[in-house]
């Protein structure tokens, strides 16, 4: 009887390829990380659910928030592909020390980061101080504050993509045209661009998701004004005290996003693990 209770314990070693002892803490871990998320569908007003989306106050967050999330995305798009290309392709002193400093907003606090706009663009900042007085423009507290701050904590994720991409890329292509009298430009128009495109377009979903997502740097820097700079997770913060049903409604709006990205993103994410 124990030589056949070892043999069915071996014949499940093999077949969950794992040691048993990781099971329980491992199994332990989906409840944690999944757990939240299925109460979230279980107590959400699912019949109440369209009549609460089309309250104004629902709509003008998901408004501002979409429309914003693609305008910091854009400036993402700008400013973080020159900068990839050139930590990925320039030699130049400091030049980890600068991707240290690019990718810091990362693991900085999103609150932090709001300050630091604050001191940096408010009417007494650094810049913001000279931008009021000689151009009477005052950045905090509008919508253009809060596609600052979207921007801050997201560029960092579209650097790290394209960068990586970049450096994956085969270089033989772009020296091939230019021995054959391609200029710079063209090269990286007709060839570079093109073959880090994906890499292009997966760090531009996902920064596009974390500005739709960001909330401490949006709402020290730019404030929750309802029908002004109001976004989603602001929103969510204001409804959970004052009416939980619509909190859990603008919730799943945000995990949807979320799934959403995740399935975008599975090929490259999972692709290269099978």
């Amino acid at each position: 009887m124990n030589g056949e209770a070892r043999r069915v314990r071996r014949r499940s070693r093999a077949v969950l390829g794992v040691p048993p002892m990781l099971i329980l803490p491992a199994g332990l871990a989906v409840a944690f990380l999944i757990g939240p998320l299925i109460g979230l569908l279980i107590v959400a007003p699912w019949a109440e659910l369209p009549a609460r989306l089309a309250t104004p106050e629902v709509f003008a967050a998901l408004r501002l928030s979409l429309w914003c999330a693609t305008a910091a995305t854009v400036l993402c798009l700008l400013l973080g592909v020159p900068l990839a290309w050139i930590l990925a392709r320039a030699e130049f002193p400091g030049r980890r020390v600068l991707r240290a400093l690019v990718t810091l907003p990362l693991v900085l606090p999103p609150v932090v980061g709001g300050v630091a706009l604050l001191l940096f663009l408010g009417r007494r900042g650094l810049v913001g101080e000279h931008l009021h007085t000689w151009f009477g423009v005052s950045i905090p507290f509008t919508v253009l504050a809060v596609v600052l701050a979207e921007a801050f904590v997201a560029m960092p994720f579209l650097v790290l993509s394209v960068e990586g991409a970049l450096r994956g890329a085969d270089r033989r292509f772009e020296e091939a045209a230019a021995t054959l009298g391609a200029s710079r430009r063209l090269v990286f128009r007709r060839i570079t661009l093109p073959s880090v495109a994906p890499g292009v377009l997966a760090g531009a979903v996902l920064c596009w998701a974390r500005a739709l997502g960001e909330f401490g740097a949006t709402i020290t820097f730019a404030g929750s004004l309802p029908g002004e700079t109001q976004t989603m997770p602001s929103a969510v913060y204001v409804a959970l005290q004052t009416s939980p049903d619509d909190a859990v409604v603008l919730s799943l709006l945000l995990l949807t996003v979320c799934v959403l990205v995740l399935v975008s993103l599975r090929e490259r994410w999972t692709g290269g693990l099978r």
